[in-house]
């Protein structure tokens, strides 16, 4: 008998080991490949040493071909770490990389020589015929995989887009190929033991500046309310889940399809945070609206984005800031903290729209001071090949640095992954905003973090937040922002959480 094929799916490490979450992506990678192949995962969030682990694997001589999944900002840099051991020590392994970067920069993932193939979008199906194809010899059918960019010789050849699939809500994800499952089981200020979940796939809005349009291009799938009933009875009683923090794009879709969600969870009631519009709270009923309280929603992150209804326009939010204003008083109304999104500096009226964007957030803050605030700063990013997405070519095409120049993005992963640029894609920072508006930025946020302490932050001691706000709240009141030293040398004793890096 033939043994089958093995693949390593790499989740390369984004963030702390304190942090880490269920790699929901080269879990059901794997969950896909069942019955086919054989599959392993090691994960560079856990796994301190991913890279060493990773190329023991390959000495084996079992695996037959490697899956990296991959997002743009820090795990870019790990992804280009492990590609690179591999591809010295092992230069006959395919390796092949999926998931945000290589959608959106499919072309500057295959201009390096550690990625042969580029998964574009849902990276079930296209990874399967992928290696069905490779493990055969029969490479002519490459052109015909679609989702997949490969090399033809020195072109780069971008195959058509692969169609939205919801196959995989069916799926049951093998957890105990993490080795130790419950070392994803985190203390966060929604309970004593965390999980990360997903119920629904996609979302079906395509707003111009956000990476889940490119992934999804506004396709949107929600679960079977026995799925997700039977996915919480296995968290709970296997790993003693009490909190779940929802990984979906937009938890809230139709009410119709939503409140049966709701039904599920306000049986368990589990604490729980999720990614939420305001147009979407703002349609649910009354009754769907009891169902969230007895549910224990905690917090639900908003993408308010900016404080101009021209803007929410321009890049097709499909939103307004009185709607913001009112799911703010709704969610207050119903025990739910709402945690609010900004765009700072977009290119039209970097400087202007900053500071209408700082004097709103101050407004919202009068009305309801619990609500948090999230900061970042606008930065669209190149169009996916094949997404014949106007709306985001025009927006890009126009992006000029702060000399005026054109904007020109890297062509490489290596560009991509230079300080410069992988600030871009974190939205930390953009090639428009001049060194004052960048200090403005960075001041005003310190400011507001001091005084405004988020709730999430579970670590710092109590006195140390109550401090930095008894010291931020002249400044706030006084809109005095500049150079806050003091509160920067505070700083270096009292660590504040910052949910922008980490997470909860």
């Amino acid at each position: 008998m033939i043994p089958q094929r093995h693949v390593l799916l790499i989740n390369p490490t984004i963030t702390k080991r304190r942090s880490a979450r269920f790699p929901l992506a080269v879990l059901n990678l794997s969950a896909s490949l069942d019955g086919r192949y054989t599959s392993s995962i090691i994960d560079g969030n856990v796994d301190t040493d991913f890279v060493s682990t990773t190329l023991r694997a390959l000495q084996t001589g079992r695996i037959d071909a490697v899956g990296i999944s991959v997002m743009g900002g820090p795990q870019l840099r790990t992804a280009i770490f492990v590609s690179r051991a591999i591809r010295e020590r092992f230069p006959a392994t395919p390796i092949i990389w999926g998931g945000h970067f290589p959608t959106i920069c499919a072309g500057p993932s295959l201009n390096s020589p550690y990625a042969d193939y580029a998964i574009r979008g849902q990276g079930e199906e296209t990874l399967g015929k992928l290696l069905d194809t490779l493990f055969s010899g029969d490479t002519d059918e490459l052109s015909t995989i679609a989702g997949l960019s490969w090399r033809a010789g020195d072109q780069i050849v971008h195959n058509p887009n692969r169609g939205f699939s919801p196959a995989g809500l069916g799926r049951i994800l093998p957890y105990e190929r993490l080795g130790n499952p419950r070392q994803y089981i985190a203390k966060t200020y929604l309970g004593r033991h965390t999980t990360g979940y997903q119920a629904a796939l996609g979302c079906r809005f395509r707003c111009t500046f956000c990476g889940v349009a490119a992934m999804f291009r506004g396709k949107t799938a929600l679960p079977d309310p026995d799925r997700l009933d039977r996915d919480l009875q296995f968290l709970t009683t296997q790993f003693g889940v009490d909190a779940i923090q929802f990984f979906d794009h937009n938890f809230f879709d139709r009410e119709v399809d939503t409140a049966p969600l709701l039904e599920v969870l306000a049986k368990f009631q589990l604490p729980w945070w999720c990614f939420a519009r305001s147009d979407a709270l703002l349609n649910l009923s009354e009754r769907s609206w009891a169902l969230v309280k007895k549910s224990q929603l905690r917090m639900a992150y908003i993408g308010a984005e900016s404080p101009s209804d021209w803007l929410l326009h321009d890049v097709r939010k499909g939103t307004s800031t009185d709607q913001t204003l009112a799911a703010v008083e709704l969610c207050r109304s119903h025990g739910v903290t709402p945690e609010l999104s900004f765009m700072l500096a977009p290119p039209q009226d970097p400087e202007g729209e900053t500071e209408r964007t700082f004097e709103f957030i101050r407004h919202i803050k009068r009305i309801h001071p619990k609500t948090e605030i999230m900061l970042y700063v606008y930065a669209p990013l190149p169009p996916a090949p094949g997404s014949k997405n106007l709306p985001v070519e025009r927006a890009v095409g126009n992006l000029r640095d702060c000399t005026g120049a054109p904007l020109v993005f890297p062509t490489t992963a290596d560009e991509w992954a230079e300080d410069e640029w992988l600030a871009y894609w974190c939205h930390t920072d953009a090639p428009w905003l001049s060194p004052r508006l960048r200090s403005r930025i960075r001041d005003f946020t310190t400011v507001l973090g001091c005084r405004f302490p988020t709730v999430t932050d579970i670590r710092s001691p109590s006195w140390g937040k109550a401090t930095l706000s008894a010291m931020a709240a002249w400044r706030y009141r006084l809109q005095r922002y500049e150079r806050p030293w003091e509160l920067d040398f505070s700083k270096k004793f009292i660590r504040l959480w910052d949910p922008r890096v980490s997470g909860l």
